[in-house]
């Protein structure tokens, strides 16, 4: 009996080819590993991820995820923190490790109450090494929901049983690595010797787990500590054991039980405080020029004009500044790596003319601003007039306020360098963490959407290159800051799910972006969703893009 074929197209090289029905990814992948830089992960299979034992029975569009792609990358980092849970139980068994937030080009962990030494990182790391070396594979088994929290329940992990109570889906998909199961948010690699390259530090109270990066995902980077970064989550994530609210099942039981009015206005209360506490901080600091920066959809703008209020009631006259305006002519912006005119770059700005007029404010001239045309690419002299006092401070809000080349010619001694950005503590459970460019990119698919008029599409579609503009002008420089300021909100999920999750469900399978469609879908799956808005007070920052906000953008 002839072997029954089926019809593949691989975008890899734009060819159909016939292959067997029944045909697994992994044996597949070996026939293009070539076309790929860096190690195959998983397979985009009519825009829809699967992992590399699934079988093909049907024809189909097929891509493969390799470590240069942000879906490879996450699987990876993902498939590492299963073999880091798998090593920590065999040594530990009583212990619960904690996954708790980016660090760099890395993951802090720890065990929770517990300091880890040094001699037990290098157990750890040499279990996990012992792991890798046996290239286990990943077992996949589908249970009921009820059956799955008994597990988990019986393992003692009560907050990952405690968020799927309120899934609404019937079934849970629960791994295994050899005697250890664990549910995870997300595809698993085929095997442990998938993860070849990883570090493990001991640093602080825990450690940090690094993993390569999707610029260089061949290549371990040296870790660089991040030492302000660190303590920003450290204290975050003490408030929210203060406040009892530390998973997104513990903020469900808040909504379930009707407590959400409370949780904002603690939340608000917070961030009011920290903002003027920020305030005190400038004005014993004598500066005179605020530096604001941070990643898109961190709510810059809403903190820099809450900001300068509090510098009002400290007695400042604040200006703003927005450097878009310094722009030089588009006909001679330089060009970036594609051949297109890179609006990012340092270089598109008139720094000298910047340095020039805000040197003057401070001397006590009055300068007129110039203003920037975006339909006709041009500047002309036709700004505000600012005539300073000695009350006057100016707030400059923009990604390379941190840079010190956009300052280069003020002083130090007049600057106070803030740096902003949504650094979510809130995690899904203990080991999976909430990533802040998921809470960013949710933040800004609702604000292109109710103010730009931009499809959830569109915004997918631009978000790579918005990252890859962070990497490049704000990540490198957010250890300059003077402060920083966590603009993360823990209640703000339940609210953005009610607008990100109509929006997601409207991209069909017909485009690449459908993948990361389904999976920010299935993310806000998890969280009960609360439909008051108007309990969040108008000078909220998540009221920059979910609208009705106090101030004018």
């Amino acid at each position: 009996m002839a072997t029954e074929m089926i019809r593949l197209h691989i975008e890899e090289t734009g060819e159909d080819v016939l292959y067997p029905r029944g045909v697994r990814l992994d044996s597949l992948a070996k026939d293009y590993a070539a076309y790929h830089t860096s190690r195959i992960m998983a397979a985009r299979v009519n825009n829809d991820i699967r992992e590399l034992f699934k079988t093909l029975n049907h024809d189909a569009t097929v891509r493969f995820i390799d470590m240069t792609m942000e879906d490879g990358a996450r699987i990876y980092q993902r498939g590492l923190v299963f073999i880091l849970y798998a090593a920590a139980r065999d040594l530990f068994p009583d212990r619960r490790l904690r996954v708790l937030h980016s660090l760099g080009q890395g993951l802090f962990c720890d065990f929770r109450e517990i300091r880890t030494t040094d001699d037990e990182v290098v157990q750890i790391k040499q279990r996990m090494c012992e792991l890798i070396d046996q290239d286990l594979e990943y077992q996949k088994q589908e249970l009921y929901k009820w059956d799955a929290l008994k597990l988990l329940d019986g393992m003692g992990m009560h907050d990952k049983a405690e968020l799927l109570r309120f899934r609404s889906k019937s079934t849970v998909n629960i791994y295994y690595l050899g005697k250890h199961p664990n549910y995870f948010y997300g595809f698993m690699p085929h095997s442990t010797g998938d993860t070849p390259l990883y570090d493990l530090i001991p640093y602080r109270t825990g450690m940090v787990l690094v993993f390569p990066g999707i610029t260089s995902p061949n290549t371990l980077p040296d870790y660089v500590p991040q030492t302000k970064l660190a303590d920003i989550f450290g204290e975050a994530e003490e408030w929210g054991r203060i406040i009892g609210v530390e998973t997104a099942g513990d903020l469900n039981d808040v909504v379930a039980g009707g407590r959400t009015r409370e949780l904002i206005m603690v939340s608000e209360m917070l961030h009011e405080k920290k903002i003027a506490q920020l305030a005190d901080r400038v004005t014993v600091s004598g500066a005179h020029l605020v530096l604001i920066a941070g990643p898109s959809s961190s709510g810059k703008t809403t903190f820099s004009k809450r900001l300068a209020l509090q510098l009002r009631v400290n007695g400042f006259d604040p200006h703003a500044v927005s450097l878009d305006d310094y722009f030089i002519d588009r006909d001679k912006n330089p060009l970036g790596p594609e051949g297109k005119p890179d609006f990012e770059c340092l270089e598109s700005l008139n720094t000298e003319k910047f340095n020039e007029d805000l040197n003057r404010i401070l001397a006590g001239e009055a300068v007129t601003l110039p203003r920037y045309s975006f339909k006709a690419g041009t500047s002309s002299d036709t700004g505000d007039t600012i005539v300073p006092n000695d009350r006057t401070i100016l707030v400059v809000e923009g990604i390379h306020g941190l840079n010190p080349k956009l300052t280069s010619q003020i002083p130090d001694s007049a600057k106070y360098r803030i740096y902003v950005s949504a650094l979510t503590f809130l995690n899904l459970d203990a080991d999976n963490r909430i990533p802040t460019t998921d809470v960013r990119i949710l933040r800004r698919m609702v604000r292109d959407h109710n103010f730009r008029g931009y499809s959830a599409l569109q915004t997918l579609q631009i978000w790579h290159s918005v990252r890859m503009g962070e990497e490049r002008h704000i990540f490198p420089f957010q250890e300059n800051a003077d402060a920083m300021f966590n603009s993360s909100l823990v209640y703000e999920l339940a609210f953005l799910k009610n607008y990100a999750m109509q929006l997601l469900l409207q991209i069909d399978n017909t485009v690449p972006e459908y993948s990361e469609a389904r999976r920010l879908v299935r993310f806000l799956d998890y969280f009960l969703p609360v439909m008051d808005i108007d309990v969040i007070p108008s000078t909220s920052i998540i009221r920059e893009f979910i609208g009705n906000s106090f101030f004018n953008y």
